[in-house]
């Protein structure tokens, strides 16, 4: 089943999405702010690294809590 279907996976996949962009804009932060922008299809993983350096505590909770069900629960 793809991801787009299925709601937990849809979730794992938006977590490891912002997590990755925001690991990376760590890195290097010229990549995103340069390159990529912030409009467009591109812009949307410079906001997902917003997200993930924003909202850092909820984000790492949500992941806490998604790999618990996908451990424990599936």
């Amino acid at each position: 089943m793809s991801a787009i279907f299925n709601f937990q996976s849809l979730l794992s996949v938006i977590f490891l999405i912002i997590c990755t962009c925001t690991y990376i804009r760590s890195l290097a932060p010229n990549l995103f702010d340069k390159r990529l922008g912030k409009v467009g299809f591109q812009g949307t993983f410079w906001k997902c690294a917003r997200i993930g350096e924003r909202v850092s505590p909820y984000v790492a909770v949500c992941c806490v809590c998604c790999a618990f069900c996908v451990l424990f629960w599936s």
